[in-house]
């Protein structure tokens, strides 16, 4: 049906492309429910944004690792299918917003053109893999994570066992116990160690932020390299059939290790063990490709202004375990840089460094591989890129998501607050520039995509009520989080809440009372010292909504009045057959199942099949209006409504049926028997859903 092509050379790449198109038109024709197309498109990084008609691209760079060739190809896209702007993220991707729906396969072509992928990086899926942007070059790690970060990615990409999770799910790796890969806070976390001369992780897992922050447990305090695909693919499978899926605000894998506890969790990741292929999956470091620095005569160079460049140097200049090598830091402002720069930052890259970038979780560039002869000129060559402003990862260094400049879900502005934040450090406190301790970070909204609780100044956009029920734009005033360190951290406090034009003077009394009173400590030790009340009868008469100004109900970064608006539809609505659409998808699994069978990959194969047979049984649960929560939830309703009940007849019952996978390893002969259990399922339930029908008719 489809004439869209590519010139994509791998096969499956090139599928998952036509697909993408194929599903647009099925959706636009009002044949493929609204629901399901929102899922596939967002686990091939199509995302709607708060203007309608228009998408947000996420593109996805594991570890935040960009090549030179391949920063050209993004700023392409950019331009081709969006407007020249690019915005780094806190997860190390990129975005680009405001691009056409139905040019997205194209433009994902053209991405791929530079093994550049959009796949997973949005939906109930594992989402980029992050890690420290100094991992390779770290004084203190001791070996770089990149090669397992990249294993990782590569291994549960496409995997059908983390395709359709409740939720998403997250994963990070620091280069060593100053853990800047931030693991306390994610679903899996790993942090680099050597035991007797073994490469291995410590294991932190089920942390997460959001409304309802949790610190990540620990799984293991060391787990061989070796290992790490096998344990992570027992967590996933654990995750994908017990995890929420009906409440998306409880589907996180770190309420499921709430309600189960650790130990039941442990033992059920240890259960799947015996059904997955490879008990350990050796990742060969030596074989990852490293970028070479080139060699180059460093260009002569004249400094004007030495004390800018002496500031820039202690700022944003970090030595490399690489002898004789430094890597240079951007600060780029909320992580928002254009085309034109881009290419140009690209070229200087490829022509006197290794070619190669790092995106930071703090949504900033670092270049790797500078020699110490070049630093001159690549002062001189970024000043004309406006890329030489002091405080590359210090305080004057804020974080912040786009808000509401593009999300759907942004309540108030992060990114014009955050702009002005920046603006008070710098004027007034310009200490701060070469302050490491404290952490700043905003969010549109609870969701904490800018990482506001993990912050020791953190502000959460929200809004605020009058007495006379006029609406202002407002922010949280969190205090007290940061990263402590080897897996552990503290989420910040909710302090107070006030209207958003009230946040810097919130920030200046703040910032003057830890001058007063820190006595030399850490931002977190000061807070634990004085504590939250303390904070709270500093900052709670800018709470008083009573007494606004005009100026209070215009947000920052905008001249017009505030107006609260969340969650914006992002398609139109269509009318179509949920359970046909269902029982096609589980068709669709089956064939796939098939396909991997065909190529050998058993493991996949049983997976599919797996998942069509709980896509069946839930297509009969909703057609009998019983919705459930829980993959584990659908086997057993359906087991008891109809199975136990004969109102289906499958000569065994469900769960003996479908929990084979459990039981069983991959072979070959399996997993014929496996899809062949699938087909005759389904072919099972569709005879009763057309029985019923004709009942009802």
């Amino acid at each position: 049906m489809q004439s869209f092509r590519t010139e994509i050379e791998n096969p499956v790449v090139e599928q998952d492309i036509i697909d993408l198109a194929n599903k647009i038109e099925l959706f636009k024709a009002g044949e493929v429910d609204e629901e399901k197309f929102r899922s596939l498109r967002l686990a091939r990084g199509v995302y709607g944004q708060r203007q309608q008609g228009v998408q947000m691209i996420r593109i996805k760079l594991p570890y935040g690792k960009v090549l030179s060739n391949q920063l050209h190809r993004i700023a392409d896209v950019s331009d081709a299918y969006s407007r020249g702007r690019l915005h780094i993220t806190t997860r190390q991707d990129i975005q680009i917003h405001y691009v056409d729906l139905d040019r997205t396969p194209q433009l994902w072509a053209e991405l791929e053109r530079d093994d550049v992928t959009l796949r997973e990086a949005c939906g109930n899926t594992v989402r980029n893999v992050t890690a420290s942007e100094t991992a390779g070059i770290d004084i203190d790690e001791p070996f770089d994570v990149s090669p397992y970060a990249d294993a990782i990615f590569k291994f549960f990409l496409r995997n059908p066992i983390c395709q359709e999770m409740g939720r998403k799910f997250k994963v990070s790796f620091s280069a060593s116990d100053e853990d800047t890969g931030l693991s306390y806070m994610h679903d899996l976390g790993f942090i680099a160690k050597i035991q007797n001369g073994v490469r291995g992780f410590k294991v932190m897992l089920g942390g997460g932020l959001g409304s309802q922050p949790r610190h990540a447990d620990l799984f293991y305090d060391f787990l061989e390299s070796d290992r790490i695909i096998p344990v992570m693919e027992g967590v996933l499978r654990v995750f994908d059939r017990y995890g929420e899926r009906k409440s998306r605000a409880k589907a996180r894998m770190k309420f499921l290790i709430k309600d189960i506890g650790l130990e039941e969790f442990k033992r059920l990741v240890e259960e799947e063990q015996g059904a997955i292929e490879y008990k350990t999956v050796a990742i060969d470091a030596d074989a990852y490709p490293v970028s070479t620095p080139v060699i180059v005569e460093a260009p002569k160079v004249e400094i004007k202004d030495e004390e800018a460049y002496n500031l820039w140097k202690e700022t944003n200049v970090i030595p490399q375990k690489q002898e004789g090598y430094f890597a240079v830091g951007i600060k780029v402002l909320l992580g928002d840089f254009y085309t034109d720069k881009a290419r140009l930052l690209a070229d200087l890259t490829a022509k006197y460094a290794a070619g190669e970038l790092r995106l930071s979780l703090r949504q900033n560039i670092l270049i790797p591989f500078v020699k110490a002869d070049l630093l001159p000129f690549f002062y001189q060559e970024l000043a004309k890129l406006g890329f030489v402003e002091a405080g590359y990862n210090k305080a004057v260094d804020i974080t912040a998501c786009p808000g509401t400049d593009t999300c759907n879900l942004g309540i108030a502005s992060s990114t014009g607050i955050a702009d002005e934040l920046e603006r008070v450090i710098k004027a007034e406190y310009p200490q701060y520039l070469k302050n490491e301790d404290l952490v700043i970070k905003i969010s549109g909204c609870m969701n904490a995509c800018g990482q506001h609780n993990a912050a020791n100044i953190g502000f959460q956009g929200m809004s605020i009520r009058t007495p006379d029920k006029l609406v202002a734009p407002a922010v949280q005033v969190l205090l007290g989080g940061g990263n402590r360190g080897n897996g552990k951290g503290v989420f910040a406090d909710k302090v107070v809440k006030m209207p958003s034009r009230r946040g810097p003077d919130a920030l200046r009394r703040i910032l003057n009372d830890f001058e007063a009173n820190g006595n030399g400590k850490l931002f977190v030790d000061y807070y634990l010292q004085q504590g939250e009340k303390y904070f709270y009868e500093m900052l709670k008469d800018l709470s008083d909504a009573t007494n606004l100004t005009q100026d209070d109900f215009i947000d920052w970064g905008t001249s017009e009045a505030y107006v609260k608006a969340i969650g914006i539809g992002e398609c139109a609505g269509v009318v179509i057959d949920l359970i046909a659409t269902l029982f096609l998808e589980s068709e669709e699994k089956i064939e796939t199942a098939k396909e991997a069978f065909g190529n050998k990959v058993y493991s996949n194969a049983i997976y599919f099949a797996y998942s069509s047979m709980v896509n069946s049984a839930k297509a009969i649960l909703l057609s009998e209006n019983i919705s459930v929560n829980t993959q584990a939830g659908i086997i057993n309703t359906f087991q008891a409504e109809f199975v136990e009940s004969n109102k289906i007849n499958l000569g065994v019952s469900f769960s003996e049926l479908i929990y084979q996978i459990k039981n069983n390893a991959p072979t070959e002969a399996f997993a014929k028997k496996y899809i062949e259990n699938a087909t005759d399922f389904l072919k099972a339930v569709r005879v009763f859903r057309e029985q019923e029908k004709q009942l009802a008719s």
